[in-house]
């Protein structure tokens, strides 16, 4: 039985609930190293409430990827269907920095207060 779920698709949904989760924290930070700044970044924070939703959505989305390409047993109508070891190697490799770099950023709203005490 197939997946109906790519292991691309999962990756990319990963990293945009990744950035949705961080984008509370992440958002005024990455301004304010720039240089832009004002009264009004404070605002930034309207996505702190979703925050969790986001989080349950970078978990669910990195585990259908790591599911699909390490789980699931690749079942092939034809030679065209089939994705070639090559291909799933480099999904493999594209979701091992991808993971790390999500977990990292679903983990900086933590890991803030110990830059800064």
């Amino acid at each position: 039985m197939r997946s109906p779920l790519n292991a691309k698709i999962a990756l990319v949904g990963g990293v945009l609930a990744g950035i949705g989760a961080s984008a509370c924290c992440v958002g005024p930070l990455l301004l304010l190293s720039l240089g832009i700044g004002g009264a009004w970044i404070g605002n930034l924070t309207a996505l702190e409430p979703y925050r969790p939703v986001f989080i349950v959505l970078v978990l669910l989305f990195l585990g259908l990827a790591f599911r699909k390409l390490y789980l699931v047993r690749q079942s092939c109508d034809s030679e065209a269907n089939c994705s070639t070891d090559r291909t799933r190697t480099s999904q493999r490799i594209v979701f091992w920095i991808v993971a790390p770099l999500l977990l990292g950023l679903v983990a900086i709203p933590w890991l803030m207060p110990l830059l800064y005490h």
